[in-house]
């Protein structure tokens, strides 16, 4: 099982500005990741290595606060807790101006478009127009995904600097998710380094059997990548050579039309 941390390693001043208990209040809130409906005390204070009396505290809080509530021995999270992803997104140009370029892709495509960006290990979904499910896993705003094996994951690793990189080799385990799925260390970093040359990245089902997707960088006015945008299909609907030529071309115009239209200055 997973511990969250709920203290981040800071150095010089900004150490003193540290407010360890909002640290632990979102440790708390982000104990509920996983397949759990619900946690005891017990639960969070083992998923925090918070004490049992503090866990205790900090769920009472937030209950207080609307986040959780209690019922039957267990605390849940309510749907409060989207307020926090929202009033980031509310504050983000990507979504809007991608969204009519997305629904043109999947227009011509039919099939599922997503934008994703970079926390920690992992990739958020920030903007998503879907043409037919096709994963088993549920994909909408506010999903997160592990960056190694996914298509976006590997196009925002290729955009970081040389210790951005090995920072995120650093906290992250590479496990098999398909028999696909590239677990070597150092075959992976190669990989990230080929998608940084070549400016994008395809992977065929090593996130789930049957699915395949191709991602292109999204960047900002000095060439940094800040967001990601993929096309997903299954195997059935769209071979490889498809994916190389008509869903990688769509998508790479549609990265680059992405990034001109967030650096256009506002009228």
């Amino acid at each position: 099982m997973a511990i969250v941390r709920n203290r981040d390693v800071l150095c010089g001043p900004a150490r003193h500005e540290y407010v360890q208990s909002i640290a632990r209040g979102f440790a708390v809130i982000k104990a509920f990741s996983g397949k759990a409906d619900s946690l005891t005390i017990t639960d969070v204070a083992q998923r925090t290595t918070l004490s049992r009396a503090a866990a205790r505290r900090f769920l009472l809080t937030l209950k207080e606060l609307g986040y959780v509530a209690h019922q039957e021995g267990g605390f849940r999270l309510t749907p409060r807790v989207l307020d926090l992803g929202f009033t980031f997104l509310s504050t983000m140009k990507l979504p809007d101006v991608a969204q009519p370029v997305m629904e043109d892709i999947v227009s011509k495509v039919h099939e599922s478009c997503s934008i994703a960006v970079l926390d920690g290990s992992d990739i958020v979904y920030v903007a998503r127009v879907p043409a037919k499910r096709i994963m088993s896993i549920a994909l909408a705003v506010g999903a997160r995904l592990e960056a190694y094996p996914t298509s976006m994951g590997r196009v925002l690793l290729a955009g970081l600097e040389p210790e951005g990189l090995d920072r995120y080799f650093s906290m992250v385990t590479l496990r098999p998710i398909t028999k696909w799925t590239i677990t070597n260390m150092a075959k992976l970093r190669r990989v990230i380094e080929q998608v940084r040359e070549q400016g994008w990245a395809l992977v065929d089902q090593e996130v789930e059997l049957g699915l395949r997707s191709v991602a292109a960088p999204i960047r900002d006015r000095s060439g940094r990548t800040i967001a990601a945008i993929n096309i997903s299909s299954h195997v059935s609907r769209v071979n490889l050579k498809d994916m190389r030529i008509r869903h990688l071309s769509l998508v790479i115009q549609a990265a680059a039309q992405i990034s001109k239209m967030l650096c256009a200055p506002e009228s």
